[in-house]
């Protein structure tokens, strides 16, 4: 036999709203945008240092750009 009570959620308090404060809507940030012609200065492929490993950045015959470890 079901010994719940349905009369027991009547005198339980209600949940109460919590209300968050509206903030403004962000301007999205633009990052640095550097041309490939800039960047190669008439080369195929350069080299990019970051935390302590070398990467590969070549330009493919179809102009793409890979990226190797």
């Amino acid at each position: 036999m079901n010994s719940y009570n349905h009369d027991d959620f009547r005198s339980r308090p209600r949940r109460t709203t919590i209300e968050f404060p509206v903030r403004a809507p962000q301007q999205p940030t633009v990052a640095k945008t550097v041309s490939s012609e800039q960047l190669f200065n008439g080369a195929h492929e350069i080299g990019i240092a970051h935390a302590g490993s070398l990467y590969r950045l070549k330009i493919t015959r179809q102009g793409k750009l890979i990226l190797n470890k």
